[in-house]
């Protein structure tokens, strides 16, 4: 391990952290808040460490190998979301009086979660508002791939970085250079993000308003600027575009790539892809037939809205809101079951989602229905493919063994949380929610609810598991390897 090396990276990683946070700063000053001098501070103390670690450390040029690549993709990620909670810590607002909060709603932020620990939402100031949205946006496809495309300034290189931090099964590069990489999916990332705050604007919500839940929407998190979220506006017109650009966050942008470069055909011809738009309108007419002959509803095409919203919100983890899904248990239960299952499942590999990942579980499903056709027919070889390519038997054992260790994770989360008083179904649905990185559960976690209330404990057990879920395990677990930091 070269310790030199990394935190250099980590130096540049804050630099960068340092610069997006004068975007809130301009806001609160624009507003005339002062939270305004909490981000000035902030920004110093970043921009400051940052700094010193590039001074310090000017002489390493080694290339970034997988060791460092890890190092780096887990301490960035964990350095971001101590460091983001500095404007919360410094606002001296009543709602972020304790330092753990301020780290949980931090945490949750850069991890994409939308997990809050807030209970009246409007009344903080639109600086922290922006603030938290904004960590959406920069966790979602990664600050540290922002990072990838700097790096060739400071005499390393990246591609071990990108592989550690790029959601996924795997990392394909859509060019031979990963800097050139990162600003491709980064330049595909801003183009989507624009279209979508304009469309909002257009629809008559404030600028404002309209960045904060383009943030949230294309880095599938789910902050909102509303107590209710997404339902205090009670819009088709934003249900409708909101629902579209969750589905889009949801798909591995280097589809949308290949669709700018007219490669009309890109999604159809991508399995994954299929999968996920199954998945996603199968549990739409389920949820509207549902909720629509339980009487939930009056209209089917209410029902269909409903039902659409929800369906996105919960498979790609974004987590929005525009109903208490919990309550459509009351009159038909299978309704909410479907979403808690779709929390294991996330986006496609290449997405800002979270979760496992539809190519991950469609593959598993696949490898145990050919071990069923094995027991049947013994001499009979039936390799597993997707996209009309075998699958290699080390990849296949690296997704079994990511789930194994996914849902080991999950349990142990689970008792820790059950021992700390919450209810069964509270307990369950927190830690799905947060290693899904979806943000609403069921029980006392559910889309009318927030995390506040939780035992200071329990906050930290789910930060670990937002971190655990967003850097897909094994980029946090492998810190605790001692191979790792031997030279």
């Amino acid at each position: 391990m070269k310790i030199g090396v990394v935190l250099k990276v980590l130096g540049a990683l804050f630099l960068v952290l340092a610069g997006f946070l004068a975007f809130p700063l301009l806001i609160a000053a624009a507003y005339d808040e002062t939270s305004a001098l909490a981000f000035g501070g902030s920004m110093l103390l970043t921009g400051g460490l940052g700094a010193l670690l590039l001074y310090l450390f000017r002489r390493c040029e080694a290339d970034v190998g997988h060791r460092e690549g890890f190092a780096v993709a887990a301490l960035g990620w964990v350095g971001s979301c101590l460091l983001g909670a500095l404007p919360f810590v410094f606002s001296g607002e009543p709602a972020f009086s304790s330092i753990t909060d301020c780290v949980f709603e931090s945490t949750s932020g850069f991890t994409t979660t939308g997990a809050s620990i807030l209970t009246d939402i409007e009344a903080i100031p639109r600086g922290l508002l922006f603030w938290r949205s904004l960590t959406h946006w920069l966790g979602g496809m990664g600050i540290i791939a922002l990072s990838v495309a700097l790096l060739p300034l400071l005499g390393v290189g990246g591609m071990q970085l990108f592989r550690a931090e790029v959601p996924g099964p795997t990392a394909d590069k859509i060019s031979p250079r990963v800097a050139e990489t990162a600003r491709l999916l980064w330049t595909v990332y801003v183009g989507i993000s624009a279209l979508e705050a304009l469309l909002l604007w257009l629809g008559g919500m404030s600028w404002f308003e309209s960045l904060c839940h383009t943030f949230g929407t294309m880095a599938t998190g789910g902050f909102s600027t509303r107590n209710t979220s997404i339902a205090a506006y009670d819009s088709a017109y934003f249900d409708t575009v909101i629902t579209i650009f969750m589905v889009a966050a949801g798909t591995n942008f280097a589809l949308h790539y290949a669709l700018l470069r007219r490669n009309w055909t890109a999604y159809f011809k991508d399995a994954e892809w299929r999968v996920y738009m199954t998945l996603f309108g199968g549990a739409m007419l389920a949820l509207m037939l549902l909720t629509w002959l339980g009487g939930e509803y009056d209209s089917p095409w209410t029902a269909l809205r409903y039902g659409a919203f929800q369906s996105a919100a919960i498979l790609t983890t974004t987590g929005y809101a525009t109903a208490d899904f919990e309550a459509w248990g009351l009159v038909v239960p299978l309704a909410p079951m479907i979403l808690f299952m779709f929390m294991f499942i996330g986006g496609c590999a290449g997405s800002t989602g979270g979760g496992m990942k539809v190519g991950r579980v469609w593959l598993l499903a696949k490898l145990g229905a050919g071990e069923l056709y094995q027991l049947v027919h013994p001499r009979a070889v039936r390799p597993v493919k997707m996209n009309g390519r075998v699958v290699p038997p080390e990849v296949l054992r690296s997704i079994t063994r990511f789930f194994i260790l996914f849902m080991g994770l999950f349990a142990l989360s689970v008792v820790a949380m059950s021992l700390l008083g919450l209810d069964f179904t509270t307990a369950i649905s927190s830690v799905a929610a947060s290693i899904g990185n979806i943000g609403p559960g069921l029980g006392n976690v559910g889309p009318t609810d927030n995390y506040g209330w939780v035992p200071m404990a329990g906050k930290w057990v789910l930060m670990l598991d937002m971190l655990l879920g967003r850097l897909e395990v094994y980029t946090i677990l492998v810190l605790f390897v001692p191979e790792l930091w031997r030279r």
